[in-house]
């Protein structure tokens, strides 16, 4: 006889030994495993291992699935799935996946020019601003320091020379979010008015105060839609996934009724 006919009968003895090990009635103690769960439990093996299961191994992954199938009917029988928040959460993110995969994951193009076009302001891209900039710390004196060295700079050619930046010196095509985020919002609005090449200042930041020379602007654009199609098409299928969760919601919300105790305080 084929060893793999032994391997399921044995298995298939198995399950009718533990099915009457319980003493409850045949229907609610069948457990059947069907072709398509057999094949997803050894699929899902192979590609976890990188090879098939052998004999014997298919032997074990069917037992330890038919005994994690017995224990979870015997907690349902016992209520262990009542009141607790963890496997409430499970299941609801369980259904969640399951409505999500309902929406096909290569949606029209006529979809995603639609999308894009009500969204198109998500996919701006600001403009970029390019400087270098000599520090002069608000710790010693960075006002006079800085005035200073620019007089002399403008007067006399002499060197720029400021201190250490923790940022460094150099900024390439940041934008303006990047900059406020790093000097202030009163060192952007200054930075916004230079001419290009021309060393300017001081210029106040939080740190302290800048002599700074503003090398390139890039204004925003709005990226053709062949550009974000990737990032396009993955925005369009996460607000799609979202609105079949929320349409199937409101869809089943009215055969439930929501009861809070009208005395209730919080303590």
């Amino acid at each position: 006889m084929n060893l793999r006919i032994i391997i399921f009968f044995l298995i298939g003895l198995l399950i009718f030994i533990l099915d009457i090990g319980f003493n409850a009635e045949q229907d609610s103690k069948d457990i059947y495993i069907s072709d398509q769960e057999l094949t997803s439990l050894l699929s899902a093996w192979e590609s976890q291992v990188g090879r098939p299961p052998s004999d014997e191994e298919i032997v074990s992954i069917i037992n330890n699935f038919v005994q994690e199938e017995i224990l979870y009917r015997e907690a349902l029988l016992l209520g262990l799935d009542q009141e607790d928040q963890i496997i409430k959460r499970r299941l609801a993110q369980k259904i969640t996946f399951l409505k999500q995969e309902t929406i096909p994951e290569d949606p029209l193009d006529e979809e995603l020019k639609e999308f894009f076009e009500v969204n198109k302001d998500a996919y701006y891209v600001p403009a970029t601003y390019s400087f270098s900039h000599h520090y002069f710390s608000k710790e010693s004196n960075a006002k006079e320091r800085s005035a200073k060295a620019m007089e002399n700079f403008l007067n006399e050619g002499t060197e720029l020379v400021g201190d250490p930046f923790f940022l460094g010196k150099n900024f390439y095509q940041n934008s303006a979010i990047e900059i406020k985020k790093n000097f202030g919002e009163v060192f952007f609005l200054a930075l916004e008015t230079l001419a290009i090449n021309e060393w300017s200042g001081p210029h106040e930041s939080a740190f302290g105060e800048h002599i700074v020379l503003l090398k390139e602007v890039s204004d925003g654009f709005y990226p053709p839609l062949e550009k974000v199609l990737l990032r396009v098409q993955q925005d369009y299928l996460a607000q799609a996934q979202d609105k079949a969760v929320t349409d199937y919601i409101n869809e089943i919300s009215t055969e439930y009724r929501v009861i809070i105790n009208p005395n209730f305080k919080l303590q």
